[in-house]
């Protein structure tokens, strides 16, 4: 009878050891599918921003709506501290008249590497 109790206890205890490693494990994916999921954000925000970028580079046609959302969604995504209207850096011409070309492969440029960086760390350290 005594040994009846032994190993119900025994029983018990591995399956709450069962239980705490499918737990773990379940929050383990939980911790990747996150930090996956984060890092796809932010390589497709710079991503719009190096599109954005070379959109203006070659010049091209804004009024054509898969340009113009491109380059709206490089501007959502700027944040405002990589605008190339108000940057980290800004170029002017001669005549004092703003470089659009330059100011866009700078500032949209650090803004994607930025993101990057950013997406980086936040996956490392959500991720198990």
């Amino acid at each position: 009878m005594a040994k009846d109790r032994k190993d119900t206890t025994k029983d018990k205890s591995e399956e709450d050891g069962g239980k705490r490693a499918r737990g773990a494990s379940a929050a383990a994916a939980l911790r990747t599918k996150v930090a996956q999921v984060i890092w796809l954000v932010c390589v497709l925000c710079a991503l719009a921003l190096a599109l954005g970028a070379l959109l203006i580079a070659l010049k091209a046609n804004t009024t054509n709506s898969l340009v113009q959302f491109v380059l709206d969604a490089a501007d959502t995504v700027d944040l405002g501290v990589f605008s190339m209207d108000d940057g980290i850096k800004q170029f002017e011409n001669k005549k004092g008249k703003p470089e659009e070309i330059k100011n866009a492969l700078v500032n949209y440029g650090l803004g994607a590497v930025a993101w990057l960086v950013v997406g980086r760390i936040l996956d490392r350290i959500i991720r198990p």
